[in-house]
């Protein structure tokens, strides 16, 4: 087993602190119905937080592109320069929709590339499939019918299909996909946002999911993938192009195979760190709780380099003059 030694930099730890700091503040707004404010606090948390972190660290999948976004935009250099050169990509507030209206599944997501680098993707619709770890190697194929992809996990799993639990998105375009599934027998958990996080809680058994399908947010993939290639679970995913304008798209991003189909290793590559803290609650995370001047978050860490899963639980006292208020 890898170990992990005290020396250098606590990237894992550090990363974690950005998250927290985002999640307490974007989770001020749950519930106010103004997502443009929820997103702000997470964006301008999530800036400052950054600038502390031991990295000389470079945007790759940020908020957008210099000029489109004053703040996390590709190519912003983060981090104090004391550290490793890593590449970055971010997700201050997964759902400012969530967060607006008290909704589940509101994460804050960093995820750092040493020695490696983010697929680069646009702002385009993504179609996914992705388990957790510690399965046979290529058990599920995007290409592959609802039914062959659950009936070979089940087999895998020692389980029956019936004791499955899919995780969708709730959208309209996914009602054939919801249906086939239905077909077989498994069971659903339909999430009304957050594809990051229906993703990630295929790695953890207590969450109760045992595979994603769908499509969703294609920098929403890259960060999932990010997670899973730390601790072995298996992704596929291509780019849903429905117009010249998305292939134009993917072009300005060095896409020319539009039809490729990703995994989670091209996706992340290098020596992967991913953090995330729960705003709302969701299958993988709690959200952000408040008692009597105390703040109670919930985060995970993920090591490439160690295949270590952390969840975290933190107090933070608002009388200490080190924390948001």
């Amino acid at each position: 087993m890898t170990q992990e030694t005290s020396k250098g930099p606590n990237l894992a730890m550090d990363s974690v602190r950005v998250t927290e700091a985002v999640a307490l503040a974007a989770s001020r707004l749950m519930g106010s119905g103004d997502e443009q404010a929820a997103d702000k606090a997470a964006v301008d948390s999530m800036h400052a937080a950054l600038k502390h972190l031991g990295i000389d660290g470079t945007i790759h999948k940020g908020e957008g592109a210099e000029g489109e976004a004053d703040k996390l935009f590709n190519g912003e250099k983060v981090g104090n320069g004391a550290g490793p050169e890593v590449d970055v990509a971010v997700m201050p507030l997964e759902g400012p929709t969530i967060v607006a209206k008290g909704e589940p599944n509101g994460l804050s997501v960093v995820a750092l590339a040493e020695g490696g680098d983010f697929l680069n993707v646009p702002d385009l619709y993504m179609d996914k499939i992705a388990v957790g770890g510690g399965l046979p190697g290529n058990i599920v194929d995007l290409d592959a019918d609802p039914a062959d992809n659950l009936k070979e996990l089940a087999k895998a799993k020692g389980a029956g299909v019936n004791d499955l639990v899919v995780c969708i998105l709730d959208r309209p375009r996914h009602g054939e996909l919801i249906g086939k599934v239905r077909e077989t027998g498994a069971r659903i958990m339909l999430i009304p946002d957050g594809d990051v996080s229906g993703v990630i809680a295929t790695m953890w058994l207590q969450s109760g999911i045992d595979i994603y399908m769908g499509i969703g947010g294609a920098p929403q993939g890259v960060l999932s993938a990010a997670a899973l290639a730390c601790v072995g679970g298996q992704m596929q995913a291509r780019l849903v192009i429905r117009n010249d304008g998305d292939r134009t798209l993917a072009s300005d991003c060095g896409i020319t195979d539009t039809a490729r189909k990703y995994t989670a290793a091209d996706m992340a590559t290098g020596d992967i760190t991913f953090a995330a803290t729960g705003v709302t609650t969701g299958p993988m995370l709690s959200g952000v709780r408040y008692a009597r001047g105390i703040a109670v978050t919930h985060s995970l860490a993920l090591r490439s380099k160690t295949g270590t899963l952390r969840y975290i639980e933190a107090h933070h006292d608002f009388a200490h003059p080190g924390n948001i208020k």
